[in-house]
């Protein structure tokens, strides 16, 4: 008997209407959908009337899941990976059981779809032929600022993502590293209330502390760094 596959899935990072009607087929085709979040997935699968059943899978509880996933997948069927938005795997669990399966000869096929970094990035303005992702920037205060120095010394526009409640201390850290450095920040991509800023970082602190930003931190940011100062 063939076995089955793996697809992973990208879903929107926003807006529900950013879905390709390769990825709708492909869900609706599964018997299974592994979801990081069911109940969140649950939005997305109703809003396109796909009726397949959600299994919560996430790196907590790959050890867990793998002998069930297995099991189906020797049985012949087809599963599909997504996350709560965007493309799985990019700051998002999956690695471990892409990583497994492959090791293992099972079949994984890409099912692309939206990107929160590559959005970002294109709308920017800043240099596109080279760049680092560096995700989520560890919690310690130490470690960031030398994964933050150590990337932004390189030739390459810089992207992460932040939470609200961290983004002021993280444009303070970008400013003591490189003052002149350019900087944008995307919150909400593909959202009604898409908001873009840029600037210096000491020019961005003062327009969010004006805003109050910190009094009530909302959104999640894409970070994109250039410590190259931009020309006309």
């Amino acid at each position: 008997m063939e076995k089955g596959r793996l697809y992973i899935v990208g879903t929107p990072i926003g807006n529900l209407g950013d879905m390709t009607v390769r990825a709708i087929e492909v869900l609706m085709s599964v018997p299974f959908v592994l979801a990081e979040d069911t109940r969140e997935s649950k939005k997305l699968l109703v809003r396109y009337n796909i009726n397949t059943q959600l299994i919560s899978y996430r790196d907590q509880n790959h050890n867990l899941m793998i002998e069930k996933i297995y099991e189906k997948l020797n049985m012949g069927l087809n599963l599909a990976l997504i996350s709560d938005c965007g493309t799985p795997l990019i700051s998002d669990p999956g690695f471990k059981l892409v990583r497994e399966l492959r090791l293992h000869g099972y079949i994984v096929e890409s099912i692309p779809g939206p990107s929160a970094l590559i959005a970002g990035l294109s709308i920017s303005g800043l240099p596109t032929d080279k760049f680092s992702f560096l995700g989520f920037l560890p919690k310690s205060d130490s470690k960031r600022s030398k994964l933050l120095k150590q990337y932004m010394d390189l030739d390459s526009t810089v992207i992460l993502y932040e939470s609200p409640k961290r983004i002021l201390d993280l444009l303070k850290e970008i400013g003591r590293i490189n003052a002149m450095s350019t900087v944008a920040l995307v919150k909400d991509l593909t959202k009604k209330r898409e908001e873009f800023l840029m600037g210096t970082p000491l020019e961005l602190l003062n327009v969010l502390n004006g805003k109050k930003f910190g009094e009530n931190p909302h959104g999640e940011f894409v970070v994109v760094i250039s410590s190259t100062l931009q020309k006309d």
